[in-house]
């Protein structure tokens, strides 16, 4: 059974990787002046730590199964300490963007058990709860990232400037160590299945050959292998289902089971994270350039501008599960609902006040679109994995945080490309402007898929 120690501890390493795809996104500028890394190498340093992250996920909860959760778990948080040290001690871009690739490795050991740790040691009310927990741990961890790491980059601890945004992780991935080995128990597959080495290596070949060039096309002036590697891409993806169906009809158990999506709360709940995470990550990486670079605000004051949001998610994290009890998944349509409101009021006070946009103007908008994701994120994880088997725990964990990693890194891709791309041509009010109005159509798409949510939630 997990305790509320354990819980806190696997909550933990579930905030540490998420914490860290965002940290970035406010220290980028002063990477670039210390380092000399340029457009191209920056964009790497975020989405070469979200592709190794996103491909690595399967295969760490499929691991867990295998070799015990709490063991991976330990693997994963001491690797992801060393690989913050390494971050923080790169002396070049390039070793910067290696050790932000292993760094992604190592969080995608760790990642997947803390889902499976919670699907096998909890049930009832109480894995309703920590599930919910768990929903607003992820969604404050991405905001609060991005102040934290405004916040560290100013402060300039021992004259570290933007190496603390690394380094900051390593004490408390030491803390997790301990915690863990005290208070988070073993688990395993009853039924564990060997490494599924042709779907591992087609689902990274898929993932890779999507995220990578979308991630560096528009930086590099989208050469020759930008094309080649998206024209692979619906290859690999056809080449990767038909392998996985072809295992499970044979009785073997694959990367990702066929029949593990035909659960229908698992499909619609995948269906309808992609369009939230991809308008989530593209928003906060382009409000951040915004906010730094139109408004020549200092990394401090671009973070605080998000404390309304990261307040009124918790707010609406915490009364969540008591909403869902009353009104099922229509707390979900309602969540797009209001975090379409705070776009909109954003765009207008944009449109409006630019460049003269301070914190008062930029309060009600973020905090009403938090509070509207606030209802989403959570209640959507806890569908997802609501009907998967405790003995499939770690692939179904994972299927979902590959599915809703790889939307973050799309997110920043493609709103963050087109968003610099419009700069030169229009301007950035008016690039951040059709930059919401994108991620307003995102919020439509999840609003009519959720209406296809099954209305009560258990």
């Amino acid at each position: 059974m997990l305790g509320s120690l354990g819980l806190f501890t696997v909550l933990l390493g579930a905030a540490l990787p998420l914490i860290d795809f965002f940290i970035v996104n406010v220290a980028l500028p002063a990477i670039d002046s210390d380092l000399a890394a340029g457009p191209a190498m920056l964009e790497l340093v975020v989405g070469g730590y979200g592709v190794a992250y996103a491909v690595l996920l399967v295969l760490g909860g499929r691991l867990g199964d295998m070799a015990g959760r709490r063991r991976l778990f330990l693997i994963g948080m001491a690797a992801f300490g060393l690989t913050s040290l390494a971050c923080g001690l790169a002396p070049t871009a390039w070793t910067l963007v290696g050790a932000r690739v292993a760094q992604g490795a190592a969080a995608a050991l760790m990642l997947p058990q803390v889902l499976a740790t919670i699907q096998a040691t909890t049930q009832g009310p109480r894995r309703a709860r920590a599930m919910s927990l768990y929903g607003a741990t992820a969604g404050l961890s991405m905001v609060f990232g991005q102040i934290l790491g405004g916040v560290l980059v100013a402060a300039d601890v021992a004259g570290l400037g933007w190496r603390s945004v690394f380094l900051v992780n390593v004490p408390v991935a030491v803390l997790g160590l301990v915690l863990a080995l005290r208070s988070v128990p073993e688990t395993r597959s009853e039924r564990p299945a060997s490494v599924d080495v042709p779907g591992t290596l087609l689902l990274a070949l898929s993932l890779v050959s999507l995220l990578l060039p979308l991630t560096e096309g528009r930086a590099t002036g989208w050469p020759l292998w930008t094309w080649v590697s998206l024209a692979v891409f619906p290859l690999a993806a056809v080449a990767f289902y038909r392998t996985e169906r072809r295992a499970d009809r044979l009785g073997r158990t694959p990367l990702v089971p066929p029949s593990l999506l035909r659960l229908e709360s698992l499909r619609r709940g995948l269906v309808m994270v992609m369009p939230f995470s991809i308008g989530f990550s593209g928003f906060m990486f382009v409000i951040a350039v915004a906010l730094q670079q139109g408004l020549r605000m200092g990394p401090v004051t671009a973070g605080l501008a998000l404390v309304p949001m990261a307040a009124a998610f918790f707010a609406a994290s915490l009364a969540g599960p008591r909403l869902v009890g009353r009104y099922g998944s229509r707390v979900v349509t309602a969540g797009s609902v209001l975090q379409a409101v705070g776009v909109a009021l954003l765009l207008f006070t944009v449109w409006r006040d630019w460049p003269g946009l301070g914190l008062a103007a930029l309060a009600p908008g973020v905090a009403v679109a938090g509070l509207g994701q606030g209802l989403q994120l959570p209640v959507l994880m806890r569908l997802m994995l609501s009907d998967v088997p405790a003995d499939r725990a770690g692939v179904g964990g994972g299927v979902m945080i590959t599915t809703q990693q790889s939307a973050l890194a799309l997110g920043v891709a493609t709103l963050g490309s087109l968003f610099l791309a419009l700069i030169p041509a229009v301007g950035m009010r008016d690039a951040l402007a059709v930059t919401l109005l994108v991620q307003l159509g995102l919020i439509a798409l999840t609003a009519l898929l959720s209406l296809r949510l099954p209305r009560v939630m258990r």
